[in-house]
């Protein structure tokens, strides 16, 4: 059989996994970027044991737990400083098997980058889903410089999907989440702090370390959609968080204005019909956009691209012999759809506890958060299980590397 070839439309987090992972079982891969350079949007990118254990079918996993930062505690405040919760790093990775790892994208993006071979991701390149394929014709890609024809092609192009428009033209597309939010790599300040996730009212503030010194900070707040400063986001980050606890001052104190990434917050409400159409698949943003709340984003796009590349293998969900991934594709859309669209609506959950204005249902959720920090100080733990305990199907992990933590 002639080699299967693929084309991934977009070079985020998600289609370089995807394209990592059919590249070591043996299909022919090309990467279409429209950006000039790889430059991963955000700032920081927080990777669960459940995308490191899938990971690990790239041989990536190691990699990435090297980089984990995190030690002792850390946990849950009020503006004011006091804490609302604890948690401790040991304890986290000892319930699903590993620990939390924060890295600039930018790392995890070249990480991904060397696992393939040069010149498979071609920046500068705009590329159009034209036609999605059958069983008996190839998909085709258009860009400038001519037409690609592709056993498969996956749609990785983000939250504004043209790929998912193209396919499923009915479907409404993301909603607005009600907050915005605001993220920043820095240097570390000069005070010591432990790592922190601060709620007040309808606004929160996350300080956490990173491997290589600096700091990642991260915050939200309900706003109207499409919402600038007048002057600059850090001016609008003082305003918001200037009077909160240490290290808050500290962290904006040695923040920038061209520092600052702001982005509104849309989810994927109304689940697609399928995360497949004819030859091509869709995963990531372009398939399940969601709210940030639970830092799974992009840990649920590395799940989507092992899945699709463990349902591609030959004798799974290729049938041996042909290069047509109907039945595959169909697998795939079985197993993520349920999957992700639980993660969405637990996000979107998440979302609405942490974007309460009403001074009463705020008291009342501290009091709540605090009351089960002392009665029962690992509970928080359990919104994560079904989610960071995930392992992706044995056959992913290639010979040697199947880990069992």
């Amino acid at each position: 059989m002639q080699q299967p070839r693929a084309v991934v439309i977009g070079a985020g987090v998600g289609g370089l996994t995807a394209a990592a992972a059919l590249h070591r079982r043996g299909w022919s891969v090309t990467v279409l970027e429209r950006a000039a350079r790889l430059e991963p949007v955000g700032a920081g990118i927080s990777l669960a044991p459940n995308a490191q254990r899938a990971l690990d079918a790239i041989d990536l996993g190691d990699d990435v737990r090297a980089l984990a930062a995190w030690q002792g505690g850390g946990g849950l405040r009020t503006p004011g400083g006091r804490w609302l919760s604890r948690m401790d790093s040991a304890t986290a990775a000892e319930r699903f098997g590993g620990p939390l790892v924060l890295l600039h994208r930018a790392t995890l993006v070249d990480l991904l980058v060397s696992r393939l071979p040069e010149g498979v991701v071609r920046t500068g390149t705009a590329a159009r889903l034209a036609d999605p394929g059958a069983a008996g014709r190839p998909a085709r890609v258009a860009t400038e410089d001519g037409e690609h024809e592709a056993d498969l092609v996956i749609g990785a192009d983000g939250i504004d999907s043209a790929v998912r428009r193209t396919l499923f033209p009915d479907h409404p597309g993301p909603r607005y989440a009600g907050f915005t939010t605001w993220r920043a790599v820095i240097p570390a300040p000069d005070r010591p702090f432990e790592p922190h996730e601060t709620w007040g009212r309808g606004r929160i503030w996350g300080t956490q370390p990173l491997k290589d010194g600096r700091v990642y900070a991260y915050a939200a707040a309900v706003a109207p959609p499409g919402g600038r400063a007048p002057d600059d986001e850090r001016s609008e980050l003082l305003r918001l968080y200037g009077d909160w606890h240490r290290p808050v001052p500290d962290v904006l104190a040695a923040v920038t204005p061209r520092d600052v990434l702001r982005h509104d917050i849309r989810y994927m409400a109304e689940a697609l019909p399928a995360y497949h159409r004819g030859r091509v698949a869709l995963l990531g943003d372009a398939a399940h956009a969601m709210a940030p709340t639970m830092g799974q984003g992009g840990n649920q796009a590395i799940e989507d691209a092992v899945v699709l590349a463990h349902q591609l293998a030959p004798g799974i969900g290729l049938a041996p012999g042909t290069a047509d991934p109907s039945a595959a594709l169909a697998a795939y859309t079985r197993d993520r759809l349920p999957r992700t669209m639980d993660v969405v609506r637990r996000s979107a959950r998440t979302a609405r506890m942490i974007t309460l204005t009403g001074v009463p249902a705020v008291v009342l959720r501290d009091a709540a958060i605090a009351a089960v920090g002392r009665l029962a100080p690992g509970l928080a733990l359990r919104s994560f299980d079904g989610i960071a305990d995930w392992r992706p199907p044995a056959p992913t992990y290639p010979a040697g590397a199947r880990r069992t933590s």
